[in-house]
Parts: structure tokens; C-alpha cells; sequence
């Protein structure tokens, strides 16, 4: 709201100084030092308030070592984060841009499930927490309104350009182009690496296209969703690795949102992209400020309220710039959490139906728990992680020009 407070300064009163919150890269800075100050800032009147409603873990008792210090923590943190991204993406983001109300929508729509959850198990006293199949309607349903936005909506455009952007003696040539209404997405390592989903798709009928496509959005959206929910078993482990994730994504927006970065790079030119990288920015510094308490040991957990969110988030934000197809390496944390849950059930099933006894491949899943029955100390699994998804992070912006 005050990037429209100072636009209405700078072009009818011409206020000096005023014309600072058009630049992105300034907007962005201020968004992610708003959304630091925030959590830290009021994240202790949080938790004091959080502590003196008693909403405090619950846990089971795994055989875990440290475990049984943790219950009683405060949980449900995750308000802080989405009050993190909420107050400076409203603040200095255009919140008439489509990626934006998007991305509001999803923080908003996911946080309320995962607050759901948190509530029924920490007021209700059910460990059992919200039906899993009203998180999945919760997800099939934010998945229908961003696949249908993305697929329908006219402000959700690709601009092609009619001849090159070039850059001569300091000069910028502005370049022809046209808006395209098309729904694309860019295929990692390919040179030619656009995929036309109606192009792919079209054999099946037009009335198929936006219905596959919005099945997709569903399915990762929730598996991305479930997939952060599951990583957040120790300290620090999921708000470090969204971080990773959140700051990978903002290069790509702007990049994405840039004419002629995204022309130098052979990358898809997405209108009005460029507003995503404030929201990235907010994101990014709501995980690190709540990293400030939930680190090792953690003062607060982000509960379902947080970890639904970010997952959720994250995967919206890769449709949104078309690059869902990158999820499985920039996501990688997420989703060798989430396989090693589905081997480990599945095997367990398997050999107990073989061989009279359920068998195991990890120790314990998910896998940050296989590391912690071998010993290792929670806080160096927290670091190994991290290490891991920065190495993802540097593997994903490398398809930029490995191709």
C-alpha cells in the first residue's frame, strides 16, 4: 500500500524522493528488512502469548535423543512467518498485480488449513489433528483457483519479442513485442526448453488442456505442501531450507521479469513477474527471522500453521514463473523427505506381507530421523541439510545457462 502512497506522490505531486519505490531492488530490501523486524521483533510477545495460552507440543515419544526436552514447546509459530510475509508484501508490493493477490490468496488459504490442524490438536486434544482428507480438500482446493488462474486469467501472459533487445553505448534499443495468452513452462537442461501444455496436451481436446493442467498444479502443490510439513521434524530444518528455496526463486523472478536479463539468458519474459521478487523477499526474511527463535534449540515450532504454508507457497511460486519442472532439484530436501516416508511404509507393508514380519530400509523416516537414530547430533544434521539444499539451490540456477 505505500507503493501506491508514493506513486500517487511521485506522479501528482512530484515529491522528491518519491519515485525510489519503483525500483524493485529497493522495494525488495525494504520488504525483507520489514519482514525480519517483524518476526523478531513482536516473534517473543508471540510466543510469550502463545506460552501463556498453553499451546505447547505435543510429543510422541519416538525414542528420539533430546525428544523428550521438547514437549511443552510452544508451537503454531507459524503465525509469525505469514504476519512476516503478509504486512510487507501489502506494504510495498503492487497489490493489484495477479502474481501477488496469488500469492496472498495461497499464504492466507494454506495457513488457515495448517492453523486447523494445530488447533484441533493443541485445543482439541487430538493428536490425530484435522482429517487428512479435509487437508487434501484444503489443497485440491487452493490448486483449482491458482491452476485456473494461471490457465484462464488475461493478465497471465508470456511476451515475446519481435526483434532483440540489445545494448549499444549505454543505450537500451526498446524492443517490439506481443503478449501471448499461453500456457507454457521451461524444461531444465534443454536448449529449446519451452513446453506448450496445449501443444502437448491438445490431442486430447481443448476442454482437456486447462483440466490436466490444473490436475498438476493440484498434485504438486500438495505434494510440495506435505513434503515441507514432513521436513519439519528438527530444529531449524524446514524455515533454513524455504529460505534457500525462497531466495532461489527471487533471482529467477527477476530475471523472469526483467526484459532484457531474461532475454540474455534465454529465459521466458513474464510481465509484471518482477512484483514476485517483493513477495520473495518477504518470505525469505520471515524464515530467517523465525529461524532467530526456532533454531537449535527452538524457543518456538512453526506447527502445521507454518510448514503447510511454505510448501505450498513455494510450489505456486514455481507455476507462477514456469518452472515447476525444477521442483524435484530445487525441492530436492522436500522430496527425499517425503520418498523416503513413502519407501519406508511401502517396504514395511511389502515385507510383512512376504515374510510373515515388516522390514525397514532407514532406521526411522523421515530421513532426518534415520540420522538422528545414528547418533548424529541434531544441530549437524540441521547444517548437513542446509549444505545439501544450497548445493540443489546453485544446481538450479546452473540450468540458466547449462543447457
Amino acid at each position: 500500500m505505500l507503493y501506491h502512497l508514493f506513486d500517487y506522490f511521485d506522479q501528482a505531486l512530484d515529491l522528491p524522493g518519491a519515485g525510489v519505490f519503483r525500483y524493485i531492488s529497493f522495494r525488495a530490501g525494504m520488504a525483507a528488512l520489514f519482514s525480519l523486524l517483524i518476526t523478531i521483533t513482536f516473534g517473543k510477545t508471540i510466543i510469550q502469548w502463545i506460552r501463556k495460552q498453553q499451546i505447547g507440543e505435543t510429543v510422541r515419544d519416538l525414542g528420539l535423543e533430546g525428544q523428550k526436552e521438547k514437549k511443552g514447546t510452544p508451537t503454531m509459530g507459524g503465525l509469525m512467518m505469514i504476519a512476516g510475509i503478509l504486512v510487507p508484501t501489502l506494504l510495498f508490493a503492487n497489490v493489484y498485480n495477479i502474481y501477488i493477490i496469488l500469492l496472498l490468496v495461497s499464504v492466507i488459504w494454506l495457513g488457515f488449513i495448517g492453523f486447523l490442524d494445530d488447533y484441533i490438536k493443541v485445543f482439541r486434544k487430538n493428536k490425530e489433528g484435522l482429517a487428512g482428507r479435509f487437508k487434501i480438500i484444503g489443497q485440491i482446493g487452493i490448486g483449482i483457483i491458482v491452476g485456473g488462474t494461471l490457465f484462464f486469467h488475461e493478465d497471465v501472459v508470456v511476451r515475446e519479442f519481435q526483434n532483440p533487445v540489445s545494448i549499444e553505448e549505454g543505450i537500451v534499443e526498446t524492443p517490439a513485442f506481443k503478449d501471448v495468452k499461453v500456457a507454457k513452462t521451461t524444461i531444465p537442461f534443454m536448449k529449446n526448453n519451452e513446453l506448450n501444455y496445449e501443444n502437448l496436451l491438445g490431442f486430447l481436446g481443448d476442454a482437456m488442456t486447462p483440466v490436466l493442467f490444473i490436475l498438476l498444479v493440484i498434485f504438486i502443490v500438495t505434494a510440495v505442501s506435505n513434503g515441507a510439513n514432513i521436513t519439519d521434524g528438527i530444529d531449524g530444518l524446514a524455515a533454513g531450507t524455504s529460505a534457500i528455496i525462497g531466495l532461489t526463486i527471487g533471482i529467477f523472478a527477476y530475471i523472469s521479469g526483467n526484459a532484457i536479463f531474461s532475454q540474455y539468458l534465454n529465459v521466458m519474459f513474464i510481465p509484471n513477474a518482477g512484483e514476485m521478487v517483493i513477495f520473495c523477499s518477504a518470505f525469505v526474511g520471515a524464515c530467517v527471522g523465525f529461524l532467530w527463535y526456532n533454531a537449535y534449540p527452538a524457543q518456538v515450532f512453526m506447527g502445521d500453521t507454518g510448514s503447510l504454508m511454505l510448501g505450498g507457497v513455494i510450489a505456486v511460486l514455481s507455476f507462477t514463473l514456469r518452472k515447476e519442472l525444477l521442483i524435484p532439484v530445487l525441492c530436492g530436501i522436500f522430496v527425499i523427505e517425503n520418498v523416503s516416508v513413502v519407501l519406508q511404509v511401502s517396504y514395511f507393508k511389502y515385507t510383512r506381507k512376504k515374510y510373515g514380519e515388516g522390514r525397514r530400509i532407514f532406521l526411522m523416516s523421515p530421513l532426518h530421523h534415520h540420522y538422528q537414530k545414528k547418533g548424529i547430533p541434531e544441530p549437524k544434521i540441521v547444517t548437513r541439510f542446509w549444505i545439501v539444499g544450497i548445493l540443489l539451490a546453485i544446481i538450479t540456477l546452473a540450468t540458466l545457462k547449462l543447457r
